[in-house]
């Protein structure tokens, strides 16, 4: 009896080496979109922490694919009046190159 294995697909689980040569159709091709979503909607004030429900006539910014939306314009203001930097600047300590700085 001569089983040829020629065409044929050996799994060899056993191996260390163990490449898997027959991906399923859908991974053949990587999603382009795996960390990357379209659109992000942030419904939750970031200035008071409330969850909004209504979102219709909310301010909001829209910075790049983010829409964040706000419970009133003054918190709508007050996320725009923050500081992109850390507000407490870090002490500088060019002994330790960086280590301790936090």
């Amino acid at each position: 009896m001569n089983m040829s294995t020629e065409g044929r697909v050996i799994h060899r689980f056993d191996s260390l080496a163990y490449v898997a040569t027959d991906p399923i159709p859908r991974d053949r091709e990587p999603s382009h979109r795996l960390h990357e979503p379209a659109q992000m909607v942030v419904t939750t004030d970031p200035i008071t922490g409330r969850e909004l429900d209504d979102l219709a006539n909310r301010p909001y910014v829209v910075d790049g694919n983010m829409t964040i939306y706000f419970e009133s314009e003054q918190s709508r203001q007050a996320y725009l009046d923050m500081p992109v930097d850390h507000p407490v600047p870090l002490p500088d300590n060019p002994v330790d190159e960086g280590w301790a700085e936090g």
